[in-house]
């Protein structure tokens, strides 16, 4: 029986399924951007969104704890010198899931998974938030009606 074991084993055994894990964040890390079953992609998401969280403190624990979960140097550096400071900011929810469709062969349903500060598509297409100027109840006209005639005397 399987009472109270909320995750998703993925049809593998612990060993398989912590290596797969540790792979998929590792390239997840140094591409920004992968194709996966959707929930692979969950199960990503739910393993690496702490790890995330844990390079906005860059000390040597969190260092060795999310290498204990990647096992490959280069992931970490790339978390760690790239990823934690563009999302120092965000509070959390540092992956997107878009579902993609179905494969051709099984017609398993297919994601994309990636980092949300890191896909340039969508940030060009976000508007951009203009400075709302503050708005007073006071007239103004005195202020605008200085403001040429001290154009004037500047010429």
């Amino acid at each position: 029986m399987r009472h109270n074991k909320a995750f998703n084993h993925l049809g593998r055994k612990t060993g398989h399924r912590k290596a797969m894990l540790a792979n998929m964040a590792s390239s997840l890390v140094l591409h920004k951007r992968i194709e996966t079953t959707v929930a692979k992609a969950k199960a990503l998401r739910v393993y690496l969104e702490p790890l995330v969280t844990k390079s906005k403190e860059d000390s040597t624990h969190s260092r060795r704890i999310v290498f204990s979960y990647l096992k490959q140097k280069e992931a970490v550096s790339e978390l760690f010198r790239v990823i934690a400071p563009k999302i120092a900011d965000r509070p959390g929810g540092y992956l997107r899931i878009l579902k993609t469709g179905f494969r051709v062969g099984d017609a398993a349903e297919m994601a994309i998974i990636e980092f949300v500060d890191f896909n340039e598509a969508a940030l060009a297409a976000a508007p951009k938030k203009e400075a709302k100027k503050s708005s007073t109840r006071r007239s103004r006209g005195k202020k605008a009606a200085e403001a040429p005639a001290a154009e004037e005397k500047a010429e």
